[in-house]
């Protein structure tokens, strides 16, 4: 299990947005099982990838958290193209 955290450049529903493209069917392949203003969760092939981002106030950008099970490099990989 990871759970690896940065603040990024990109606003929280930029984030998201890349996370949906990076985890999902036409990326890694996961299932999005939930997606709120503030998070989405991806499950698939025994593990799941949990991303967590807030806007940081007063400036542009936000800070994210990714957790999850089995998908480790690729978590690795999106936390370095945000």
């Amino acid at each position: 299990m990871i759970r690896i955290g940065k603040d990024s450049n990109f606003e929280s529903s930029a984030v998201l947005e890349k996370a949906a493209e990076f985890f999902g069917p036409g990326g890694v392949g996961l299932d999005a099982t939930s997606q709120d203003p503030c998070c989405a969760r991806f499950e698939g092939a025994g593990g799941y990838v949990y991303v967590q981002t807030t806007d940081i106030e007063d400036q542009k950008g936000s800070t994210v958290t990714v957790e999850g099970r089995e998908w480790e490099n690729q978590i690795k990989q999106f936390m370095r193209e945000i």
